[in-house]
């Protein structure tokens, strides 16, 4: 047993010196309160790391199909209407939405931005009394109203009720309302009037828009939008202005659910207009993202990088509209964000890994000093420091 015993004390790789040869100098001592204070933070900086999930990133190739984008927006137009404001979102599969009314709010803002007014788009046009119907008399009383299109009917049993009916037949027409004094829903709902009584006002628009996941735009744009000779252009002349102020500033652009961390390039982003009129481009890659927290909850949603560019516009010219546009494309490029615990033997390993590094080192240092130190006072001694 002793034998035994014997051998294991040989084995002792931290041989123990007799409290008799240990040497304390002042220099050791500072270096051990720094070394201490220098471990203590270390230790605690990884255990905050321990405690805190860590966000690892992975780049796949997106192989999803057939869902669809969500386009969450809050766009403020301090120059431009809501009366004469609409949102039109189209994609390279064909698909259209013309003039978006569907969860897309406006707020009236006056020239120093305050709100004047805020409803739902599509609702709260004015009523009638008394309009003129289709066959030429006025509305009797009993009598079912059913308003004329003005040669814009896809049907002889259509009817437009109110201006708005009016403009939407001709837009499917593809015609251009004029003169709207000349139709009898406008001139008895005040169109140009509301438009005139409006002028100076702003507006506020904030919504979401679900589109298919391909490339596409939006555009917010004055006048009713139709195709011509296989151009989409907007009626401009019904509001007979000569010019469009398009100045604009996006509170929010986000495509898809919010995720921490996301930075969203264009919130915030302003621009004022100096021209007349143009169309203001701003040219957007999407980055599917996928972001899995902790709990092994997901999200799906996406991140965009932006460039922009601003077009003169002469109004008339069917090339360059007055408004924002947004063109997007997609990344063919998945991101992945997952939050993961480190694990406690890796906050071991770095905890062991912090200690015995400062102790070696600072070791090192008091050495160095100590010995140095010694040589200095030996030269001292002989006279042969200088």
């Amino acid at each position: 047993m002793d034998g035994i015993m014997s051998r294991l004390r040989n084995l002792d790789a931290y041989p123990k010196i007799n409290e008799d040869f240990y040497s304390r100098t002042l220099s050791g001592g500072v270096i051990t309160l720094v070394s201490s204070v220098v471990m203590l933070l270390l230790f605690f900086s990884e255990l905050r790391l321990y405690l805190h999930a860590v966000t690892e990133s992975k780049l796949v190739v997106d192989t999803s199909r057939g869902e669809t984008l969500r386009i969450n927006f809050d766009v403020t137009f301090p120059a431009l209407p809501c009366s004469i404001l609409s949102l039109d979102a189209m994609d390279i599969s064909g698909e259209q939405h013309l003039d978006v009314k569907h969860d897309i709010f406006k707020k009236r803002l006056d020239n120093q931005g305050n709100v004047i007014e805020e409803r739902q788009d599509g609702i709260g046009g004015p009523k009638i009394d008394k309009p003129l119907q289709r066959h030429g008399g006025r509305l009797e009383h009993n009598e079912t109203y059913c308003g004329s299109c003005f040669g814009a009917e896809a049907a002889d049993e259509d009817c437009c009720n109110s201006c708005e009916e009016v403009r939407e037949a001709y837009r499917k027409k593809g015609w251009a309302l004029s003169n709207p004094d000349l139709i009898d829903q406008c001139k008895r709902e005040g169109f140009l009037q509301r438009i005139k009584e409006e002028e100076g006002e702003g507006c506020n628009v904030y919504g979401f828009l679900e589109v298919n996941k391909v490339a596409g735009n939006f555009h917010f744009a004055p006048g009713k939008s139709f195709h011509q000779s296989g151009v989409h252009v907007h009626d401009l002349m019904a509001f007979q202005k000569d010019s469009f102020n398009v100045s604009h500033k996006i509170n929010k652009l986000a495509f898809g659910e919010h995720f921490p961390g996301v930075v969203n390039p264009l919130d915030g982003v302003q621009w004022a207009q100096e021209t007349p009129s143009g169309m203001y481009q701003y040219f957007i890659k999407v980055v599917p993202t996928v972001y899995t927290n902790v709990r092994g909850h997901t999200i799906q949603s996406n991140q965009f990088s932006v460039t922009e560019h601003f077009r003169n516009a002469d109004v008339g010219r069917l090339q360059t509209l007055p408004g924002v546009f947004f063109f997007y494309d997609l990344s063919p490029i998945k991101v992945t964000f997952s939050e993961e615990h480190v694990s406690f033997l890796h906050f071991l390993t770095n905890v062991c890994a912090i200690v015995g590094g400062v102790f070696t080192v600072s070791g090192i240092l008091d050495s160095f000093i100590y010995h140095g130190q010694k040589a200095i006072k030996k030269k001292m001694e002989i006279g042969k420091f200088s």
